[in-house]
């Protein structure tokens, strides 16, 4: 992920067009204009005693004492994203972009109560960071959040919400189209929870398990997640045995417009690998590959 390339006609600020696409590719969003319209789920079953064991661990040997699995999927999606480039596509303006950042978006109850104050929060992270930066940046925005400070998101939605009802339809009005354009302003790109590279939601924390959760039509996330609960169940072992396994169930919901199938199943057997193998998380990746969409600069 160059940060640094050179932008050209058609490019975003927060996105470079992708132009090199197989040829159906770029008629798809024209056919498909709606993310609601092209978003596909589907399930993976994860087994965790090892990971269990792996944060255990870490938790009396490190810095990282209030680890948690939560950090470890965190850190596995985004070493995916930053080894499968491709997934962190996004379709504005019935064009295909490779996004240049690498954030995550989740909200946070300030307390664990019915009437608990729910906000959510944005982490930037970098496609080298390894478990331990992933960890500190995940704890940092965390621990401000629930200090009741008011961040950024909070701050711009409430202005908005101060607005009159027709002054805000038109406030939003306004901003979906400058998105579409790829010309809404960089301070609202950069608070808003709808422009990102994925967004998590930990349904485990409430108790439940996860759930299928739409895509959002405003913004450019292409990727949601729903992390369920911790369970144990009777199923077949790896070494054929029927017996009694710890697993948690991760639901996904993708914008089949950014990449074929293919690339989608790379990236999550991938993903799959990095959580049965998470010693491979504390260390950055040998290398980050560019999207393969985009022309190899001289």
């Amino acid at each position: 992920m160059n940060k640094n390339r050179k932008r050209k006609f058609g490019d975003r600020y927060d996105g470079w067009k992708v132009r090199s696409l197989d040829l159906f590719f770029p008629l798809i969003p024209h056919i498909l204009r709606s993310r609601l319209d092209c978003q596909v789920q589907f399930e993976e079953e994860v087994e965790i005693a090892a990971l269990e064991k792996f944060v255990r661990k870490l938790r009396k040997e490190t810095e990282m004492t209030d680890l948690s699995l939560f950090h470890v999927v965190v850190a596995a999606a985004m070493r995916m994203i930053s080894q499968k480039p491709s997934i962190n596509r996004f379709v504005s303006g019935r064009k295909i972009y490779a996004r240049n950042d690498l954030s995550l978006v989740m909200s946070v109850k300030k307390e664990l109560t019915l009437d608990g104050e729910e906000t959510s929060i944005k982490a930037h992270f970098e496609p080298t960071d390894a478990l331990g930066e992933i960890w500190r940046k995940l704890s940092d925005e965390i621990t401000v959040s629930k200090r009741g400070e008011t961040n950024s998101t909070d701050a711009t939605a409430k202005i908005v919400t101060l607005l009159p009802g027709f002054l805000m339809k038109f406030v939003v009005w306004l901003l979906r189209n400058m998105d579409h354009l790829g010309i809404m302003p960089k301070f609202i790109n950069s608070v808003s929870p709808f422009h990102c590279s994925m967004v998590l939601t930990d349904m485990g924390s409430t108790g439940i398990d996860a759930v299928y959760h739409h895509l959002y039509e405003f913004g450019t996330c292409s990727l949601f997640m729903a992390m369920g609960k911790k369970k144990t169940v009777v199923k077949q072992r790896s070494d054929g045995t029927i017996g009694t396994v710890r697993v948690i169930s991760l639901k996904f919901t993708v914008d089949e417009r950014i990449c074929d199938g293919f690339y989608y199943a790379s990236a999550i057997r991938q993903f799959k690998k990095l959580l049965r193998h998470p010693e491979l998380l504390l260390t950055p990746p040998e290398s980050v590959p560019e999207d393969p969409g985009l022309p190899k600069e001289k």
